[in-house]
């Protein structure tokens, strides 16, 4: 045979290994994806709270135990407030909204008949009528959806309290769950992955503190705008566009095509122009000011790996695949290229010859 044919046989049935190990791994992602994203969750969270907890550790005195709760307890009070402050914004501003959006069905409606199309009134009732009708026979598929939704928000909530324990533990017994992990492995590699998950962790908490960062522009610039014009659920809004910066590209369109047909049902077409406007503006200065300086050093990914990875989530594992894509891929590109001897963070260095059995907390880089 030639050895081309050799060399492409050889890498085909490497391919295909490697290619079915990870559709089994995926498949067990999928079987077990609650407990999946309450690590991952909590493991960001972790990120975050770390370094306060440490503050507390070497300022205030307080054992790992108690600032790894404060910090945890403080997290919880913090979004605990936010949602109550958004959920004050609806209650007071959905019943308005709702009373502009019936208006304008019926402003709609009366131009569906007064206006070019000239369609006749006993032909828009029939499609409202039929429309009235599907929706009562709908109504068991309906129910049945709704039964799924509060399914998914009791698994929402389970994972959240997941996700919290799993962040305490993190923050706390860090480097023992670390070193366990490590061990796991043959004894003379043990120390090259401790430094590859060490320069991991670094890129995924540049990667989680600069999406905060980039999301609380994104919030402030966009709920700015709509309460300078008026525009109601300001607030709301801008929490929404919050949470959706996470997930890139399509977060930020989805939140800004919300706030824009707010503004419309709320305030007219000339306000949801505006209000277009000031969504463009602030996408603009986060897609050529803010993400090629701060996301591009924290991910040392290329934007178009960033959509790749992105729209392979989404296709694989919906939001919460295209909310992880980016870190996941981030913290692996770092590892891999350390592993092949490429080095993101030379400073790091190493921390000897016995990190292989006692490495130091996966949330403290040195």
């Amino acid at each position: 045979m030639p050895p081309s044919v050799r060399a492409a046989a050889a890498w085909s049935w490497r391919v295909l290994a490697v290619a079915g190990a990870a559709t089994v791994g995926l498949w067990l992602v999928d079987v077990f994806r609650v407990l999946v994203v309450a690590v991952a969750v909590g493991l960001l969270l972790a990120v975050l709270l770390t370094p306060l907890a440490r503050w507390l550790e070497r300022r205030a005195r307080f054992p790992s135990w108690l600032s790894s709760l404060t910090g945890v307890l403080g997290l919880v009070a913090l979004g605990a407030a936010l949602a109550v402050l958004s959920g004050r914004s609806i209650a007071t501003g959905l019943g308005d909204l709702a009373e502009q959006a019936l208006a304008g069905v019926d402003q709609a409606l009366a131009w569906l008949s007064d206006g070019p199309l000239g369609l006749e009134v006993d032909r828009i009732d029939a499609l409202v009528a039929q429309g009235q009708a599907a929706l009562r026979d709908n109504a068991g598929t309906l129910l049945t959806g709704a039964w799924s939704a509060t399914l998914t928000i009791g698994q929402l909530l389970a994972g959240a309290l997941m996700a919290l324990f799993c962040a305490f533990f993190f923050v706390r017994d860090a480097r023992p769950m670390w070193a366990w992990t490590v061990a796991l492995l043959p004894r003379a590699v043990r120390p090259r992955v401790h430094e590859a998950g060490r320069r991991g962790l670094v890129t995924l908490a540049a990667y989680t503190r600069t999406q905060i960062l980039v999301g609380a522009v994104d919030a402030v610039g966009i709920g700015v705008g709509a309460a300078l014009l008026g525009v109601p659920l300001a607030v709301p809004i801008a929490f929404l566009v919050f949470l959706a910066s996470f997930i890139p590209f399509v977060g930020a369109v989805s939140t800004g095509a919300i706030a824009v047909l707010v503004a419309l049902v709320a305030q007219g077409p000339v306000t949801a122009l505006l209000m277009l406007g000031v969504v463009l503006l602030v996408q603009q200065v986060e897609g050529n000011v803010l993400q090629p300086f701060l996301m591009g050093h924290a991910v040392a990914l290329h934007p178009v790996a960033v959509l790749l990875v992105v729209s392979a989530g989404s296709i694989a594992a919906g939001i919460v695949g295209a909310l992880f894509a980016v870190p996941v891929a981030a913290t692996l590109n770092t590892m891999l290229r350390y592993l092949h001897g490429h080095d993101r963070f030379p400073g790091l260095g190493t921390e000897g010859a016995g990190a292989e059995t006692e490495p130091a907390s996966a949330t403290r880089p040195a």
